[in-house]
């Protein structure tokens, strides 16, 4: 206890800077994932109290991020559209999914796969990063314009005929399920149509809408409605709140620009009263755990989401470990990766349970601890508590935040957050890094994040294995004695200097050089093409071969077998540990080469060829 507050002051000021630095976020990231302001909010305060009293890295401040909220918001937007544009309805689900991401990096960090994240290929980070940038400000375009497609009444006019047709199958599904839906007999669903009203359809007719403009691509298809019907008022309160955001970093940094331009953007349009659009109200009081999520639990609902959680678990463990190695470089400390994930596995389950975004460890939020004097883990706590009391004291005056104040600095978050460093270099990169890097920012864009990421991961792990197979298969050198030559050039081993022209007409040996793997097979595929058609025997030597993996033993087992159908008998010599164990373990020995043609040395082994080839140069039999 007495080492938890040896460094108080400079944790209060680290955590409570901090926390005013994350609150602008906070809301912001609540707004855009689409479950609004008070979701982000909870999403900070339990994450960031949690992952600090359970995590393995002192000076880290957790919440809501970039990366976690884009493919919150993906979530979000499929899960509500699936359940008939209802938030009530979908909220449970979503939730659920949410405290499952939690567990499931609890259980990362519990079979310690925290170590491993530091393997993930710059590239695909990269891409990734970028196209999160990239996603949140195509999808801030609108409400900066000041324009919401739920609320345009003639484009909601057009979804009026297919939210007729939407309900209708309703309508039909529901009789089905009843049993009562006779196809001789539309009784029941006339009558049952006839009392649809017309709210119905213009609700039906909205979430429509509100879904076919929802993500990047409905953003791009909605911007030209967008400037053609422009709040300017909306326009010019986003505008001058991304010029403080980047002004007033060049006054002070001690002082975080977010929410300076939050306070003053804000304050002088309520203070003026004008007619802006507000941010969903947040709720009073402390927060209450959504019990829904256990008692509306269905397994056949959340199946299909079980993917996304664990994409959002191995994101946020990777967001996390990343903002872990900024902390170390900062404090000359050393994090525990694993102890990261579990606590901030804790952090995101609990704020499921109370209805918030998951999050991750924040890379800025992080630094500005340190810089203010952060060094435990009790800066993180009191940043969570610092949330709190904003929510608890002044829920009710955040309510009154212009929504494209938010926009405004989710924008710049998203300018932020690209890669930048990973762009400049692009002209220096290898051009297959670069493919991938833009694959990833593509197809994370327009298509799937979370696929993305997965096909991103695949092609870098082939183009690395071929990387490495090349690297390997040219330090593997497969070469034979032939005549009076060696190929490449190769000089005799020191045993093998005895041997004669005659005697190497009948013995081939071949040399194996370094692996025998995957990248080295096809080399080791040409020997039945380089035997002399008067050789009889083959002795394979091993002595400098450490390894073999299955592929390049089973091509071994082919040649072996193919010297046999032409009547050649092989030897092995000099072969290690390893690759005797899988010899054996695959039948090579003794099955098609008896222990008795296995050598240690190649001497014992030309001894006992002595007893079937004859040297007619030194005219005795060997």
């Amino acid at each position: 206890m007495k080492a938890f507050f040896s460094n108080f002051k400079g944790d209060v000021f680290g955590g409570l800077t901090s926390g005013i630095v994350a609150l602008p976020l906070a809301l912001a990231f609540g707004v855009s994932s689409g479950l609004g302001p008070s979701a982000g909010l909870y999403g900070a305060i339990f994450i960031s109290f949690f992952a600090a009293l359970f995590g393995g890295t002192d000076t880290q401040i957790s919440g809501p991020t970039a990366p976690m909220t884009a493919v919150s918001m993906l979530l979000v937007a499929g899960v509500i559209g699936a359940n008939d544009g209802s938030v009530e309805k979908a909220l449970p689900i979503i939730l659920i999914v949410f405290l499952m991401a939690g567990l499931m990096q609890i259980g990362l960090g519990a079979i310690g796969i925290g170590k491993y994240i530091r393997y993930i290929p710059y590239p695909v980070v990269s891409g990734f990063m970028t196209a999160i940038g990239v996603m949140i400000l195509i999808t801030q375009f609108l409400p900066a314009l000041g324009y919401y497609p739920k609320e345009d009444t003639d484009f909601v006019e057009k979804f009026k005929p297919q939210a007729e047709e939407v309900i209708l199958n309703k309508i039909l599904k529901d009789e089905a399920g009843e049993g009562i839906l006779v196809l001789e007999n539309f009784k029941e669903t006339i009558k049952r149509a006839e009392i649809i009203s017309e709210d119905e359809i213009s609700l039906e007719a909205i979430t429509l809408a509100g879904n076919e403009a929802s993500g990047v691509v409905g953003a791009i298809k909605s911007l030209p409605r967008a400037f053609s019907k422009v709040n300017y008022l909306e326009l010019i309160l986003c505008v001058v709140t991304i010029i403080l955001v980047y002004g007033f970093k060049k006054i002070t940094t001690a002082i975080p620009s977010t929410l300076v331009s939050l306070i003053i953007v804000s304050g002088v349009a309520y203070g003026f009263d004008l007619k802006y659009k507000l941010i969903e109200e947040i709720p009073t009081g402390f927060p209450v755990p959504n019990l829904s999520i256990f008692s509306e639990f269905k397994i056949e609902a959340i199946t299909p989401y079980i993917f996304t959680a664990l994409s959002l678990a191995f994101l946020g463990a990777i967001d996390s470990l990343l903002t872990s190695v900024v902390a170390d470089n900062m404090t000359k400390t050393k994090h525990k990766p694993n102890k990261e994930l579990i606590g901030q596995g804790i952090g995101n389950s609990i704020a499921a349970i109370f209805g918030g975004i998951p999050g991750a460890g924040a890379t800025i939020r992080t630094v500005v601890n340190i810089n203010a004097g952060g060094k435990t883990r009790l800066s993180g706590m009191i940043a969570a508590i610092i949330l709190l009391i904003v929510l608890l004291a002044l829920g009710p005056v955040a309510s009154k935040i212009p929504a494209a104040v938010l926009a405004g600095i989710l924008i710049t978050v998203g300018i932020g957050v690209m890669d930048y460093r990973g762009l400049k270099a692009v002209p220096h990169m290898p051009k297959i890094e670069v493919g991938i890097m833009v694959i990833v920012l593509v197809l994370s864009v327009f298509w799937n994040l979370v696929y993305a990421v997965g096909v991103g991961l695949i092609i870098a792990s082939v183009i690395f294995m071929k990387k490495m197979g090349d690297v390997t298969a040219s330090q593997s050198k497969i070469e034979s004695l032939k005549g009076t030559q060696y190929d490449n050039d190769e000089k005799p081993w020191k045993d093998e200097k005895n041997l004669t022209t005659e005697l190497k007409k009948e013995i081939f040996v071949k040399h194996l050089n370094g692996p025998v793997f995957f990248g080295a097979t096809s080399e080791l595929q040409q020997l039945a093409t380089q035997i002399p058609e008067s050789a009889s025997h083959v002795i394979l030597r091993m002595d400098r071969v450490p390894y073999m993996d299955q592929s390049g033993v089973y091509t071994l087992e082919d040649i072996i077998l193919s010297l046999e159908k032409k009547r050649v008998k092989s030897y092995i010599v000099g072969i290690q540990k390893q690759p005797l164990y899988l010899a054996k373990n695959t039948g090579i020995i003794p099955d098609l080469i008896p222990e008795e043609s296995v050598f240690e040395d190649f001497d014992p082994c030309i001894n006992y060829l002595r007893n079937f080839v004859k040297d007619t140069d030194n005219s005795h039999t060997i």
